[in-house]
């Protein structure tokens, strides 16, 4: 009997054993999850949250590329387009019939698409990780060959390169769907006798920055890009010439204010593009004083490329008056930047025209910090090159301008905090800005400079990195007007894009004038330009959802681009940067 006491005993201790393990166990469970949750509250969850914004934003925005394209569409995505621009080139016995119509309107204009291609390309070099992330690098490279291929039938000769494709006077006095075209499309060129430096160097940069993007998955489409290229390069450089002197009508629509920072930008990619220091050479010594003037920064834009390769084209306020019952054409500036109001502001010097806009500033800040690039990472070819430290003391000075609480941050704001030069088109600066700011901290990041100096002020990547997510925010609904500016984000957007496919029903059946009550119908547009970067608000931050407000609601390829670049940076934070050849 004393034998079972004992028993018993035993058997009571070893459950209270378990009973007590049990509850010990419970008690670090329940620890460890508490601990776990505040830690990922604290770390994960905000960029977590921020990553998907971002991500369901760059998955909006790629769309617009499929809205912009001509041609016969290979699983049309867009269920209100359809096959468009099916003999153009014809007349000179060439198939351009892809490419991407530039902006609410049915003309393919070379010059603009051609940079839509070259930042799209480095958007996909810089951050195709992300977008493979969310299944978006294939849709961009999808589209980025829909110019490319354009652009290489453009090109049939080496000294030869179609620029235009429809006449825009004409294309103005209708307004009807790409699908249903009834005017005319001739061809414009440029070739030794009509040169056009800024356009063949443009297009130049395009296909070298493509074939980076190709050259592991498509060699010889790569090595076609990159013949093509150093091609073009070459016309430009010899047969010097802005492409507007030699067709001055296409300067009401996409002026071009010199081509000097065009053939840096296009040294620059074809530099990164081959290794060989013949390019680094033509951008960083005699060339350099010649064209870059990298005394300071300026806006990003379409014409403007300084920017870029250091961080240049703009347009005369004069010719936004063309008459056309459509809208001011020529205001369409696909650039992200103009350097005049810059100047006036933070340099305080004269300038020849206040009306000027786009084509100096982008290119100089664009180029800029594209050159910087080789500073940050240590290459060889660019070793002892004082003339890329100057590049990079100028993006140093940009990102400066760019930093609200910067000593020499630029005044060029709304009071929300807005990146705004100019009421047309405003959003090209803070997106181009944004995207440029964003590349830069990355640089940053990845070749462990911890530090920018902006007078007796320091700052960081992050603080970089927090400007360009203010100015993405703001597009996407962050901002006074509560209305996301990017077509389909949001609960809203606008609703009377001034795009002529998106406004006339799909099953309507439009002349050439006829197609004008589509314009101005007071019902919101039948079908939804997803994807499309539409101006803009005004200074006091105010916008007006009007088809006939051109200004502020029609949408561009170019500036598409830019904000692809600037979401697809904002998608991920641990991926950084790394060469372009390893992309």
């Amino acid at each position: 009997m004393a034998k079972g006491v004992v028993k018993q005993r035993k058997s009571r201790r070893c459950l209270w054993c378990i009973v007590a393990i049990v509850i010990l166990g419970g008690i670090a469970g329940g620890i460890f999850y508490v601990v776990k949750k505040k830690i990922l509250d604290k770390n994960s969850s905000p960029t977590s949250s921020l990553e998907d914004k971002y991500s369901d934003a760059l998955k909006i925005a790629m769309q617009f590329f499929d809205v912009q394209k001509s041609g016969k569409l290979v699983d049309d995505k867009i269920p209100w387009r359809g096959n468009s621009g099916l003999k153009d080139g014809s007349e000179a016995k060439l198939d351009l019939s892809m490419g991407m119509y530039d902006a609410g309107d049915n003309i393919k204009f070379g010059f603009p698409m051609a940079f839509t291609a070259t930042v799209l390309s480095w958007a996909i070099l810089e951050y195709g990780e992300h977008m493979e992330h969310i299944n978006q690098r294939e849709p961009a490279e999808n589209s980025l060959a829909w110019i490319t291929d354009f652009l290489l039938n453009a090109h049939p000769s080496q000294n030869v390169l179609y620029i235009q494709v429809g006449d825009p006077k004409e294309d103005h006095k209708c307004w009807e769907k790409p699908e249903k075209m009834t005017t005319k499309r001739p061809l414009k060129l440029v070739n030794s006798s009509k040169p056009g430096s800024d356009v063949a160097a443009e297009t130049a940069a395009a296909l070298a920055s493509a074939s980076l993007v190709f050259k592991k998955t498509d060699s010889t489409y790569s090595s076609t890009l990159l013949k093509h290229a150093k091609q073009l390069f070459t016309f430009a450089d010899k047969y010097k010439g802005s492409y507007t002197k030699s067709h001055p009508e296409v300067a009401t629509y996409y002026n071009s204010t010199g081509y000097g920072d065009e053939l840096l930008w296009a040294a620059s990619w074809l530099y990164h593009a081959t290794g060989d220091t013949t390019y680094l050479r033509y951008v960083t010594e005699a060339n350099a004083d010649k064209y870059a003037k990298v005394d300071g920064p300026t806006w990003f834009s379409w014409d403007n490329k300084l920017a870029g390769a250091q961080p240049g084209g703009g347009m005369e306020g004069g010719e936004c008056k063309t008459g056309s019952p459509v809208r001011t054409e020529s205001c369409l500036v696909w650039v992200l930047g103009v350097v005049v109001q810059w100047l006036r502001e933070v340099r305080k010097v004269s300038i020849v025209s206040a009306s000027r806009r786009g084509e100096m500033g982008l290119y100089r800040n664009i180029f800029m910090v594209l050159l910087s690039r080789l500073s940050f990472f240590g290459d060889k070819g660019a070793k002892g090159n004082s003339g890329i430290d100057d590049y990079k003391k100028s993006a140093d000075e940009l990102m400066c301008a760019l930093l609200p609480d910067s000593p020499s941050a630029t005044a060029s704001r709304t009071k929300s905090g807005l990146i705004w030069i100019t009421k047309w088109d405003s959003l090209q600066h803070p997106v181009g800005s944004a995207f440029l700011a964003v590349l830069y901290s990355d640089y940053m990041r990845a070749s462990d400079n911890e530090t920018l100096s902006c007078g007796d002020d320091s700052f960081e990547p992050s603080d970089l990195r927090k400007f360009a997510q203010s100015q993405a925010d703001y597009v996407l609904g962050d901002n006074p007007m509560d209305i996301s500016y990017l077509v389909g984000y949001g609960g809203k957007y606008p609703e009377f894009v001034h795009h002529r496919g998106a406004s006339i029903p799909v099953d309507a059946t439009t002349g050439c004038s006829e197609g004008f009550k589509w314009l101005s119908s007071k019902k919101p547009n039948p079908n939804v330009a997803m994807g499309a970067l539409v101006g803009g608000p005004f200074k006091n931050e105010s916008f007006i959802d009007s088809r006939n407000n051109s200004m502020q609601t029609e949408p561009t390829t170019y500036n598409s681009a830019v904000l692809v670049g600037l979401l697809s940076s904002l998608v991920n934070t641990s991926s950084p940067v790394k060469s372009l050849n390893q992309n």
